[in-house]
């Protein structure tokens, strides 16, 4: 990955300490962003690792921030001087003893069962275990007083702000509903915003006229809950650059939570260079970072709509496989059908090879292996509130059940956009609209 050049920054520079070493930065952009090529490491499996969603799903992108361990650099933003480093490693990230387990153990180490039952050495196993696996220091000083939980009361209480729940707020804008949309992000719109361009997908032009105090952004829906004044919604916000819980009550939930990229399992997958498709398109269309020479691999419309983005943008497109379909008409000229894929390199992504179908092997060279697939939904806030979550097998997937108007098993509770399996951007504005106007005839 590399910023873009002849783009002027969209922020102040400035520089951040990696372990002594300085590294420059812009100001209010995610950390990881400027450590992308840094060579980040896995928290678990003592290998290289980099940052792979770039969402809070995945944690690969954990750091100890200014003696904080643990902390998502890839939804923390950028400030001058701030001080990084990497977490569980002896004696350090750049080489660390516990590299050799891969060596040592090529098929694996099970380490519940070795030494079981041998006094001491069980207990110096165990010991050993918790230090490869764990997820760094103690904090080195005590976390500050939080401030007091405030509660907020509203009609209508809807958590996602990408283009379910964006076209929900048109509707209750419209028919003068109170509501609150709360959004993790800092910027409304989710993959209207970054995503891969849709055609005929909806349009971000009327979002400043939200009202400003229905938007809750830099906000985290923690959970469903109820007490003596009624059912809310827990939310973990930013208020005065300090964490404030944020209890907020509702006559009714609309949930357009979206989902969170899923990972492939091919060899080597957690090399560091093998990123989302989702992560690529939000870093290209929000910061103008891009890989200089990317493959793609996965299924659905995102795919071909990332490669053609990636090309419009510079970046050279050395493979695009679909595992699942022959490529659409308009797709990139390096696109076919596909399997077997392999990410490759030591340590970081260097080449990736596949198996043409109907042919043979192919390898090209690139610095980045972006996986595009259809979201995983994010459903645990819907199962929590009462809703019914079944798998569904012929897409692999949880997915929170509704009617065609976006109501659940609970009452209070509605589900639209990709919660409820995927689709496209314009048929979560769809569900969107439907659930906002079902919930409204309801209200007392």
């Amino acid at each position: 990955m590399r910023r873009l050049p002849d783009v002027p920054p969209r922020g102040r520079a400035i520089t951040v300490d990696l372990e002594g070493e300085s590294l420059p930065a812009i100001e209010g952009e995610p950390v990881a962003c400027s450590l992308v090529a840094a060579g980040d490491r896995s928290i678990k499996y003592h290998r290289p690792r980099g940052p792979y969603c770039f969402a809070g799903a995945c944690s690969h992108c954990l750091m100890r921030v200014d003696g904080v361990p643990n902390v998502y650099t890839c939804r923390t933003p950028a400030r001058d001087g701030m001080k990084l480093e990497r977490q569980n490693a002896y004696p350090s990230a750049k080489v660390d003893l516990f590299e050799s387990i891969d060596w040592a153990f090529p098929k694996g180490m099970d380490h519940h069962e070795m030494f079981a039952g041998v006094p001491v050495a069980e207990q110096v196993m165990a010991k050993v275990a918790r230090q490869l696996a764990g997820l760094g220091l103690l904090p080195k000083a005590p976390a500050p007083a939080l401030a007091p939980a405030r509660a907020v009361r509203t009609r209508v209480a809807v958590v996602g702000g990408g283009a379910a729940g964006l076209a929900a707020a048109r509707v209750l804008t419209e028919r003068d509903v109170g509501f609150l949309l709360i959004e993790r992000d800092d910027a409304l719109g989710g993959r209207l915003a970054h995503g891969a361009p849709e055609a005929g997908g909806p349009s971000l032009d009327d979002v400043h006229r939200l009202s400003p105090s229905s938007v809750m952004t830099r906000a985290t829906a923690l959970g469903l809950y109820d007490d003596e004044g009624g059912r809310f919604l827990a939310v973990g916000t930013w208020e005065a650059d300090a964490p404030r819980l944020v209890k907020v009550y509702s006559e009714r939930f609309l949930l357009t939570p979206g989902g969170h990229p899923p990972t492939l399992p091919f060899e080597n997958n957690d090399l560091p260079g093998v990123y989302a498709g989702r992560a690529a398109s939000l870093l290209l269309r929000r910061y103008d970072v891009a890989p200089e020479t990317a493959a793609l691999v996965g299924w659905g419309a995102e795919l071909h709509a990332l490669a053609n983005l990636l090309h419009e943008r510079g970046t050279k497109v050395a493979a695009v496989v679909d595992l699942r379909d022959t490529p659409p008409p308009g797709a990139h000229a390096t696109a076919v059908r596909g399997g077997e894929p392999k990410a490759h390199g030591l340590r970081g992504v260097s080449a990736f090879s596949y198996t043409r179908e109907g042919g043979g092997r192919e390898k090209v060279s690139c610095d980045a292996v972006l996986v595009s697939v259809p979201v995983s939904p994010s459903f645990e806030l819907a199962r929590q509130g009462g809703a019914k979550v079944p798998f569904d097998e012929q897409r692999g997937l949880f997915v929170v059940e509704t009617d065609a108007d976006g109501r659940t098993q609970a009452q209070d509770v509605y589900a639209a956009g990709d919660v409820t399996g995927g689709g496209t951007a314009k048929d979560a504005a769809a569900a969107g609209r439907r659930a906002a106007q079902a919930l409204v005839g309801g209200l007392s």
